[in-house]
C-alpha cells in the first residue's frame, strides 16, 4: 500500500460535542470525537495544539504519534487525553479505510456479531416523561425501553432535586421505592442498572447499597467519588451488587490502581477520554486479566458510539454497551447511515474504519448555537451532595 501523510486538522463543535477530521493527502479522511463534557472548548484548543506535530506524518503510527504527544506534555488529564482520544479514533478509521476493513479485524478480529446495549430510562432519558421524578413516570419509560427491545436499563433512582431538600433515610427511601418498582414492572427478562453519579459517601453507598441487593441489579454506579479504589473497594465488599465505575478516569494507570484494589466488577472506559481505542483496547486487556468486564461509557455522539462498537466486538470480555438512542434529532442528522440497532443490539457493521460517515450537510451552518461552556448538570448552584 502506498504510504501517505497527514495534511490538516479540522476541530468541529457540534451541539454539545467535539468532532474531528483527519485528512490524509491521498484523500482519506478520519474521523474522532473527544469526551470531555463540557469543557469542548479546551479540548479544541489542546487539538490545534497539537496539530502542527502531526502535519506531514504518516498516519499509520497510531501508538508512536499518542506516546509521543502524551509524553511531551507537561501536563495530563482530560483536556490533553480527551484531545488524544479524537486523534486517537480519527487515526483507526483511517487505518481501517486504507486498508478496506471494519477497525476490529485490526483489532484480532471480532468476538461477536452484534453489541448488546442498556438504555437511559428516568430523568437522565431527554424523552422521558419522568424527568419530574415520580416512579410511575420511571416505571412507564422502562416499560417503553423494554418494550422496543431492551433487555437491560439504566437510571438514577431519585428525583433530580434530591440534593436540595431530602435527607438521606428520605432519599434511600426514595431509591429502593423506585428500583423495586422497576423490577417489580419488568421482571428478571430486563437487568436494571442502577446509577448514583457520585452522591453518596463510602458509609452511605454501602448502606443503600445492601438495601438494594434484594433487587439484583445488574451493576451499581459511582456509588461515590472514583478517587478513591481503596475505598470503593470498601462499598464493592461490602455489598453483594456488582460496582461499576471508570467513566472520568482517562489513562491505563488510574484503571490499574482500581483492578488491583478489587474495587470493580465492571470497568466503564470513556473511549473519547481513555486514549481513544488503542487505549481502552489495552485497559480492556487488563480488565480481563482481572476476570472484569467491560461498559463503554457513551453519553456522547454516534461516532463516539462506533468507535465503542469497533472495540465490544474485538474483546472478550465485553458486558454492556451504554446507548442514548440515535433515531431523533440532532443524532441522527449527524451520520448518514447510523449503525443499525435491532432488539436491543447494535448490529456490527463489516464497512471499513469506523463504519459511519458524517453526513456533511449537518454541517453547513457552522458551529452549533447549542454548544455548551459550562459543564453538564453544572450550574454553579451549590449541592451539599
Amino acid at each position: 500500500m502506498k504510504k501517505t501523510k497527514i495534511e490538516k486538522l479540522e476541530t468541529i463543535l457540534w451541539d454539545r460535542w467535539l468532532l474531528l477530521k483527519i485528512y490524509c493527502e491521498d484523500g482519506t479522511v478520519g474521523i474522532g470525537e473527544g469526551g470531555v463534557h463540557g469543557w469542548q472548548r479546551p479540548t479544541k484548543t489542546m487539538i490545534e495544539t497539537m496539530e502542527p506535530y502531526l502535519i506531514g506524518k504518516d498516519p499509520s503510527l497510531i501508538e508512536h504519534h499518542y506516546q509521543w504527544l502524551y509524553r511531551s506534555s507537561h501536563f495530563m488529564g482530560s483536556v490533553v487525553q480527551g484531545a488524544l482520544s479524537a486523534i486517537d479514533i480519527a487515526l483507526w478509521d483511517i487505518k481501517g479505510k486504507r486498508h478496506g476493513v471494519p477497525i476490529y479485524e485490526l483489532l484480532s478480529g471480532k468476538t461477536r456479531d452484534k453489541v448488546r446495549c442498556y438504555m437511559h430510562v428516568g430523568m437522565y432519558n431527554p424523552e422521558s416523561k419522568s424527568k419530574k421524578g415520580t416512579t410511575d413516570a420511571l416505571v412507564e419509560d422502562a416499560k417503553k425501553a423494554a418494550d422496543r427491545g431492551f433487555t437491560a436499563v439504566r437510571f438514577s433512582p431519585y428525583n433530580e432535586d434530591f440534593y436540595l431538600h431530602k435527607s438521606f433515610t428520605e432519599w434511600a427511601n426514595e431509591s429502593v421505592r423506585n428500583v423495586g418498582a422497576v423490577r417489580e414492572a419488568l421482571g428478571d427478562s430486563v437487568d436494571i442498572c442502577v446509577e448514583i453519579h457520585r452522591q453518596m459517601s463510602p458509609t452511605e453507598g454501602i448502606s443503600l447499597g445492601k438495601r438494594l441487593e434484594e433487587f439484583s441489579p445488574f451493576f451499581y454506579e459511582d456509588p461515590m467519588l472514583p478517587d478513591s479504589p481503596n475505598l470503593m473497594a470498601e462499598i464493592q465488599n461490602n455489598c453483594n451488587i456488582p460496582i461499576a465505575t471508570g467513566e472520568r478516569f482517562t489513562s491505563i494507570f488510574e484503571f490499574q490502581q482500581l483492578l488491583e484494589a478489587k474495587a470493580t466488577s465492571y470497568i466503564r472506559p470513556d473511549l473519547c477520554l481513555a486514549a481513544g481505542i488503542s487505549g481502552c483496547k489495552k485497559i480492556a486487556g487488563m480488565a480481563e486479566a482481572h476476570h472484569v468486564k467491560v461498559i463503554p461509557h457513551n453519553p456522547l455522539s454516534p461516532i463516539s458510539t462506533a468507535a465503542c462498537v469497533q472495540l465490544d466486538a474485538s474483546i472478550p470480555n465485553f458486558a454492556l454497551q451504554e446507548y442514548t438512542g440515535e433515531d431523533k434529532p440532532p443524532k441522527k442528522d449527524l451520520i448518514v447511515n447510523p449503525i443499525k440497532l435491532q432488539d436491543g443490539y447494535l448490529i456490527v457493521p463489516d464497512t471499513p474504519g469506523l463504519g459511519i460517515e458524517i453526513n456533511e450537510k449537518s454541517l453547513t451552518l457552522g458551529e452549533n448555537p447549542k454548544i455548551l461552556d459550562t459543564p453538564i448538570g453544572f450550574d454553579g448552584s451549590v449541592q451539599d451532595r
